[in-house]
């Protein structure tokens, strides 16, 4: 069973039926809604399809919001494109509205840029694929000298090397969307360019005013986020879940830097016991080809051996030419890379004091199955989903199946690492039906052990207190 999840951005090029059941059928756990793309109806109408047909196929499937965030873009150009050559004078101006200037005057949406840059800075336009060099500030208007070629279009993204231009949160199409986001009852929204614990704690209090039960999934991609350890953990404790969203984090802190900051954010955030997304061209080439590179599938690999919950596809899905076959040779990729020993066991925090039972539990569940012979499966019956998430957070290769009558919790709990969800019919189902159940699903045969984990007051949150090791019949 593959044990690293896929998360798939649902776009016009998988927006059917029958695509969308191939897709589930073929390994997506989680289905990414871009609000920076499409309207409201048009992500309600895939959410409800998404539901629809997951409850047909028999399979929990959660669905992701991922906010558009405070972006600073270019306006609308006064053209279609423009060419830029190495040399070439640029000016940005705050003043010039969409459709305003010329080829070598151009607007920009955010105001304190003037105020936010110096004469030597570097500026990277359409996630770095343009780089402008600021010659001066007047007033209003940034000049800059162009460093690259490139076309400049409307509304490109514009970042600066090493950080620094930054806006609140959350804007007021953001406030819009969480609204509609409550309406799907989504299972987690992602918040865009947070740069502290405090973005993530407003963007909490505005979900729980809009009546959005959502978790949040803090997205990762600006170097005032990553730029001390202290504020990378703060950040990543005031999410449910973080996102390393390698687009624009790549641009603010360049490509090398990032490399090592993926296993470091993947790291942390396992150890503060928060599951984590890889994102952004990991099959990047299967938008136009079938079959992926060699270094996608390396990029693929060392994201599940650095320990990411899951691993994300963007435009791959939702606007490439093979879809499916993307999801297929991410999911090929993740079973390939899991195969290696290192992705199976590990020593982890077995030097640590756990300070709640819970945990505790978990740990030990885990750290016995990997180490008792003949355990084929580990069961946690479970209300919220907080006890597999502990146990997912120490490396296996023993599936842990989220027994729960709660379908959101059963939807959430897709996302983790090596979890699999099972609907319950009550808050404590026998022992004799869980593994039944497992048996019918051909996870286990007679003779093998199963682990058990469960708490002694039925239907109470967060009180798993009991393990037990079975013996199948």
């Amino acid at each position: 069973m593959r044990r690293t999840k896929i998360v798939a951005t649902v776009g016009p090029a998988c927006d059917s039926e029958a695509l969308l059941r191939a897709m589930i059928s073929a390994g997506v756990n989680v289905f990414r809604l871009n609000f920076s793309h499409g309207s409201a109806e048009e992500h309600k109408a895939r959410c409800q399809m998404i539901r629809e047909i997951s409850a047909e196929e028999d399979r929990y499937v959660a669905v992701l919001g991922d906010l558009q965030g405070p972006k600073i873009r270019l306006r609308t150009l006064a053209v279609d494109a423009i060419d830029v050559a190495p040399g070439d004078e640029l000016i940005l101006d705050t003043r010039l509205a969409d459709g305003e200037g010329d080829e070598r005057h151009i607007g920009v949406d955010y105001q304190p840029l003037a105020r936010s840059v110096e004469a030597g800075d570097t500026l990277l336009i359409d996630d770095g694929r343009l780089q402008l060099s600021v010659v001066s500030v007047e007033g209003e208007a940034v000049h800059c000298r162009a460093e690259s070629i490139g076309v400049l279009r409307s509304r490109k993204g514009i970042n600066r090397l090493g950080g620094g231009l930054s806006a609140p949160a959350l804007t007021e199409k953001d406030l819009a969307d969480i609204k509609h986001a409550a309406e799907m009852d989504l299972d987690f929204i992602a918040i865009s360019f947070p740069s502290s614990a405090a973005d993530i704690n407003d963007a909490r209090d505005k979900l729980e005013g809009a009546g959005c039960h959502a978790q949040i999934i803090g997205k990762i991609e600006r170097a005032e986020a990553v730029a001390e350890d202290e504020h990378l953990d703060a950040l990543i404790r005031a999410c449910d879940g973080v996102m390393v969203a390698r687009g624009d984090l790549g641009v603010e802190i360049g490509d090398a830097s990032l490399i090592g900051l993926q296993k470091h954010i993947i790291k942390r955030a396992r150890v503060l016991n928060r599951p984590v997304i890889t994102a952004t061209q990991m099959m990047e080439s299967m938008i136009s080809n079938p079959i992926p590179t060699r270094a996608e599938v390396f990029d693929v690999a060392n994201a599940v051996l650095d320990g990411t919950d899951a691993v994300m596809l963007s435009a791959e899905t939702a606007a490439g030419q093979y879809p499916l076959e993307t999801v297929k040779a991410m999911s090929r990729n993740c079973m390939g890379a899991e195969r290696y020993p290192s992705a199976r066991k590990s020593s982890y925090r077995i030097e640590r004091s756990f300070e709640s039972v819970e945990e505790t539990l978990a740990m030990s569940a885990v750290f016995a199955a990997n180490h008792q012979v003949g355990v084929k499966a580990i069961v946690s019956l479970t209300e919220t989903g907080r006890t597999v998430l502990l146990m997912s957070r120490l490396t296996s290769g023993i599936p842990i199946f989220a027994f729960s009558r709660n379908a959101t919790t059963c939807r959430r709990v897709s996302l983790y690492r090596g979890v699999f969800a099972v609907s319950s019919p009550g808050p404590s189902p026998a022992v004799h039906d869980c593994i039944e159940t497992l048996k019918a699903g051909g996870h286990v045969d007679a003779g093998d052990l199963i682990i058990m984990t469960m708490g002694d007051q039925v239907g109470v949150d967060n009180h798993t207190n009991t393990m037990k090791i079975v013996r199948v019949l």
